[in-house]
């Protein structure tokens, strides 16, 4: 009688196993991947655009001038030449400026020199456009146009040559006691002939204009941070107060940590003391009052900011950011969350303050106080980021006092001062600007705004 051979059914089994463990990881490592792309790309492309020079370019190139390290290095050894200042450049007396731009000319052309200008450009659009600067083109001198080489070349199908030309950017001393100005930037123009394809130059441009034919740089001294950063630095350059001069965004940064750092110490000092007093203090009526407390956090804002614009316009608050601070003081949102997280601490720890002879304050401020760091922690990044951020309230109290803006209704006054004419750059820029402190602000407390919010939920 034949005997059929049987295989190890453990064996088959155990890399049955193996192969379902590694699809599961396989699906939850693609999964967490999937969101990081989610949540993360659009961070990653908003970003990409705050440095190029036409955000809205289609289609969208992750490589382009400003993140070639070349054009680093260019950008900071012509601000040094420029101004003596590698970082922001500019256009100083004494300055001498050696350009290089290189043309393919098809076999048959004779080779051109290009025409060289530096034209008289104002800064961006919005803001930037309504102040007067000094202009680079009523004092530099250019310097005649050379040809430095040419090679032979083959683009494509069409043979030729590569053409390099030369010219140097001057700014002559005045032989006067007058001191000559220095400019913040050097816009340049070079204009090739006809038949010549612009490929190079010491530091790429800005954009190609006239199908190609015109090389136009915002400046040929930007310096590391003008080049690669640009729409950061117009941020502060041109965003200015037309009155005074001062930076408007350095001002709305100021009013937004003035407003969010009184909020989150007005919100430490009330909520921890209505929480502790809710928790562990009989008082008549603390059901009710509790359940008032849980009615208001339904009720949406948007319901009740005409009372409380009254009240704000009788107390002649309207345009102040003591209006503000009025109207965001006290979150009742930051009391339920301390009150359940007093409610998770032993009662045995108080009974035996108070057989020491601790009074309920001293029990309150040395003993309570200390253990709930947490929850501490957790409502001040919530209030800090939640005032950081806060547009409705901020255009109801401060509407039409820009010089009392928060950074929320700031980038809303960009969005109209900017956005209409297609500049988005700097909005892109001054995003990401607005967005540093909170991030910075939860690297410092996520241990305890992790902490304290899940012991508050899991005692909710």
């Amino acid at each position: 009688m034949a005997t059929q051979a049987m295989k190890p059914q453990g064996k088959l089994d155990e890399r049955h196993l193996a192969r379902q463990r590694w699809a599961r990881a396989g699906w939850i490592y693609g999964a967490m991947l999937a969101l990081g792309v989610f949540f993360v790309g659009p961070f990653y492309v908003a970003f990409l655009g705050s440095l190029k020079d036409n955000p809205l370019e289609w289609p969208f190139r992750t490589t382009f001038a400003q993140v070639l390290p070349k054009n680093w290095l260019a950008a900071w050894k012509l601000g040094q030449q420029g101004a003596g200042n590698p970082w922001l450049g500019g256009f100083a007396p004494g300055a001498n400026i050696p350009f290089e731009v290189s043309y393919f000319v098809p076999e048959g052309t004779e080779p051109t020199p290009p025409t060289v200008t530096v034209p008289e450009r104002r800064a961006g659009a919005g803001l930037g456009a309504i102040f007067d600067e000094v202009q680079a083109s009523r004092y530099a001198r250019v310097s005649p146009v050379e040809e430095v080489s040419r090679r032979p070349e083959r683009i494509g199908d069409e043979v030729g040559q590569i053409v390099t030309y030369r010219f140097t950017i001057s700014y002559p001393r005045s032989d006067a006691a007058q001191e000559l100005p220095t400019a913040a930037r050097l816009p340049l123009d070079v204009e090739a002939p006809r038949g010549q394809t612009f490929l190079t130059a010491t530091l790429d441009p800005n954009r190609l204009e006239r199908r190609g034919r015109v090389a136009s740089w915002d400046s040929a001294a930007p310096g590391f941070f003008g080049y690669t950063f640009k729409n950061y630095v117009r941020v502060f350059r041109e965003a200015r107060d037309p009155n005074t001069g001062s930076s408007f965004f350095l001002r709305w940064t100021a009013n937004s940590f003035f407003v969010s750092l009184m909020a989150v110490l007005i919100n430490l000092v009330f909520a921890s003391l209505a929480g502790y007093a809710l928790a562990r203090m009989y008082l008549p009526g603390k059901g009710l009052l509790f359940a008032l407390i849980i009615l208001l956090m339904a009720v949406p804002q948007q319901a009740m900011f005409i009372s409380n614009y009254l009240v704000l316009r009788d107390l002649s608050l309207l345009g102040s950011l003591w209006g503000m601070i009025v109207w965001i003081g006290i979150d009742m949102a930051k009391v339920f969350l301390m009150k359940q997280f007093f409610e998770s601490i032993p009662r045995e720890i108080e009974e035996a303050a108070l057989i020491d002879g601790a009074n309920p304050i001293t029990t309150f401020f040395r003993i309570i106080l200390p253990m709930a760091t947490p929850a501490l922690g957790a409502l001040t990044i919530m209030t800090f980021q939640g005032i950081w951020n806060e547009f409705f309230k901020a255009a109801v109290v401060l509407s039409g006092q820009q010089g009392n803006y928060t950074l929320p209704l700031g980038l809303s006054f960009f969005r109209s001062a900017y956005g209409a004419a297609g500049d988005w750059g700097l909005m892109l820029a001054s995003a990401f600007l607005s967005m540093i402190p909170i991030v910075i602000l939860f690297v410092v407390f996520q241990r305890y705004f992790v902490e304290g919010v899940s012991t508050s939920a899991l005692k909710g």
